[in-house]
């Protein structure tokens, strides 16, 4: 009986020392990066419903961890197991097994930038996402153009155009046409405010009508301060039922224009083309910035009616066609008039 015992004794020590000394190393194991010398990162991508064990073994082939059946027991221990979320990870093997799980129990997946200048329309925008891989072009422009989509978000017109607001992004991989455009049109709403949309009220004009405007100054504008003032030209020109004749408009309303703007541009009718219809064109021609829609609603105090490009970016602007006319002799010489506003 007494021997009986001391085997129990013996085996139980056993155990728990064979279980200390296991809890030893895998605490050790935790916290020591596989490669404290690694500078390169290694991008992960953890499938939908993938297993610990397979992430483990992944992990091991990339040489981010040195045992991968250390990993799924941590993994196992802290209640990771069933945590791990889905994504495209960039992980280093200067990680430690703890941070690497923490990161992925997290959803801190790797994100690409996509950064959207001001004044770009949505095909331009859409080749941007082509070439961050994150969407193709035909994708994306076919996401923009979704009327029922368009109506969905509360905006006006048949396409994105004019909402896609340009800044900055960050976005997953996996991200869908869709939501890089709700990204943009919300951070548009958060910059386009309450105070704005009253503004829009006391001119007369609606978010729509602004945003077209905006777009166009933005698309006039080659020296910020110039805004406000360009504004004021267009705003005037609206007042007396004047034609805005802005090339811009015409451009934008040119199925694969070449760069070369004609006569026959200018006088081929189309609901872009201001030189032909009154008023604003049907849409934006593009996505303003805060300081275009800013100088949309709050333009300049003048009597402007034209201008005309010094060719330094910069513009002349004259209350009269006298005036413009010698302006445009002065600045364009033997240019033809296409340049005039």
């Amino acid at each position: 009986m007494n021997k009986a015992l001391l085997f129990i004794g013996i085996s139980f020590f056993i155990v728990l020392s064979l279980a200390a000394v296991l809890f030893i190393e895998l605490k050790t194991f935790a916290s020591t990066p596989a490669d404290q010398s690694a500078t390169a990162p290694v991008i992960i991508t953890v499938r939908p419903g993938q297993t610990l064990n397979s992430t483990a073994e992944m992990l091991y082939r990339e040489k981010v961890v040195k045992n991968p059946t250390k990993f799924a027991l941590i993994a196992r221990f802290k209640g990771y197991d069933k945590q791990l979320q889905a994504g495209e990870y960039l992980l280093s093997a200067a990680m430690t097994p703890l941070q690497l799980l923490d990161i992925m129990v997290r959803g801190a997946v790797n994100l690409y930038k996509l950064t959207i200048p001001e004044g770009y329309n949505l095909f331009q925008i859409a080749e941007l996402v082509d070439a961050a891989h994150l969407g193709t072009n035909a994708d994306f422009i076919q996401a923009a153009t979704d009327a029922a989509r368009v109506r969905d978000n509360g905006l006006a017109g048949e396409t994105f155009e004019g909402y896609l607001f340009p800044d900055t992004y960050f976005f997953p991989k996996d991200v869908s046409t869709e939501r890089i455009i709700e990204a943009m049109v919300k951070r548009f709403w958060s910059v386009f405010t309450s105070e704005w949309r009253s503004r829009a009220q006391d001119l007369g004009m609606t978010v729509h009508q602004i945003v077209t405007l905006a777009s166009i100054i933005e698309k006039e504008t080659g020296a910020s301060f110039e805004r406000p003032i360009i504004s004021s030209v267009f705003h005037n020109r609206l007042k007396k039922k004047m034609r805005l004749e802005s090339d811009p408009t015409v451009i934008y309303g040119i199925k694969n224009f070449d760069g070369n703007l004609t006569r026959e541009h200018l006088t081929t009718p189309t609901p872009y083309n201001t030189y032909k219809i009154r008023g604003l064109p049907i849409g934006p021609i593009a996505n303003p910035g805060r300081a275009s829609l800013e100088a949309a609603l709050y333009p300049d105090k003048t009597q402007y009616i034209y201008f005309v490009s010094r060719k330094d970016s910069t513009h002349q602007f004259s209350t009269n066609l006298k005036q413009h006319n010698r302006a445009v002799r002065k600045y364009q010489l033997g240019r033809r008039k296409r340049n005039d506003k």
